[in-house]
């Protein structure tokens, strides 16, 4: 059975393809160069690349893989949640090409995708913790299946990804700020520095970033303020040491933070040997060898994918969508694309009714 996947929830367009469980090619244009001249990511202009990209990007990844659009079984693409505009690109390409070729129609979880990317590199065990750390969401799930992950906490406010994203762009570091500020963290000291660990005076499993970044923010502005250094600084060649300590101690904050709700969860949940970790912050170091001990002091096990896994690509869609239509699921064609702060819907179907919705649609 071979899947396409498509990725373009956000500022990266990427197309994969998944044959049988494994990956067999897979493309991926990335605007961070341009979003990078602004701070952050601009959403119209986002989806304007995801437009112009996209079609060429299939045509080169079918020349890379010596498939035939017409081998495609299962067309899956990400959902949400993301930037709408930049979803529905995604959506619309998606939709038209499986119609075209008769092939599936999958809308997959883009989070959910995340926690599931692991399984091209390594067997997924399940039931699991599933800890999903990005950008724009922190999460706890207990997963059940690969298609059932019940939500135990969830981000309040700012998750820590964007955290580590808004401290680095307060440090003038060039975009994204958290994957220098790891690299930064890696050659500093981090006990000179408390910073708070943000929302654990609780019982409960959610997190809160947004006060740990306000505390970080401050002291930057108090101690760096007459500080120079190469701004937007792009390397750790030219830091000053006092910087790399600042990153060091919110580093270990964060780390700390996700470490004590996770072992909180595992306590909550003594039957989950297994806790996968997913999602762009998964890249961080610290938070690897942390979690890796946390689950080997419990005699679990952590199940980490590769760092080209962790960010945003379309190798995760493709073998999601892979999983689900192997057991028969799919979507119709009025499927809707889901922003960021909606709900996905658990609309998917099964085979047995696909031809009766054939006919309807």
């Amino acid at each position: 059975m071979l899947c396409l996947g498509i990725e373009s929830s956000c500022d990266e367009t990427a197309l994969a393809l998944v044959e049988d469980g494994r990956l067999l090619h897979s493309v991926l244009s990335t605007q961070a160069d341009m979003h990078a001249l602004f701070g952050g990511v601009v959403p119209e202009l986002a989806s304007r690349e995801h437009y112009r990209y996209i079609g060429p990007l299939f045509d080169e990844l079918m020349r890379r893989s010596g498939k035939r659009n017409e081998e495609i079984d299962i067309v899956a693409v990400a959902r949400g949640p993301g930037l709408l505009g930049s979803l529905l690109v995604g959506v619309a390409f998606a939709k038209g090409l499986a119609f075209s070729l008769g092939a599936r129609f999958i809308g997959v979880n883009h989070l959910q995708a995340h926690l599931l990317a692991a399984g091209l590199e390594q067997p997924l065990k399940f039931p699991a913790l599933g800890l999903l750390v990005s950008g724009g969401h922190t999460h706890l799930y207990r997963m059940e299946t690969p298609w059932r992950c019940l939500p135990l906490g969830r981000t309040l406010d700012d998750a820590a990804g964007e955290a580590f994203d808004k401290v680095g762009k307060v440090l003038g570091l060039a975009y994204p700020g958290g994957r220098l500020m790891d690299a930064l963290a890696g050659e500093g000291r981090a006990d000179g520095i408390a910073f708070p660990r943000p929302y654990l005076d609780n019982d409960n499993l959610d997190f809160s970033f947004s006060g740990l970044k306000t505390a970080a923010s401050t002291y930057i502005q108090q101690h760096f303020a007459d500080v120079t250094w190469p701004r937007p600084l792009g390397s750790t060649a030219d830091a000053p040491q006092d910087l790399k300590d600042c990153c060091a101690a919110f580093n270990l904050a964060v780390v700390d933070t996700l470490c004590t709700k996770t072992a909180r969860a595992l306590d909550r949940n003594p039957q989950l040997k297994y806790l996968i970790l997913a999602g762009g912050v998964a890249c961080n170091s610290l938070l690897r060898q942390r979690v890796t001990e946390l689950m080997k002091h419990r005699g679990g096990q952590a199940i980490i994918p590769g760092p080209h896994l962790c960010t945003d690509n379309a190798a995760m869609i493709a073998y999601a969508g892979w999983l689900f239509g192997k057991e028969g699921y799919y979507h119709q064609l009025h499927m809707e694309a889901v922003p960021r702060g909606r709900a996905l819907p658990d609309d998917m179907r099964r085979c047995r009714e696909y031809a009766e919705d054939l006919s309807e649609t």
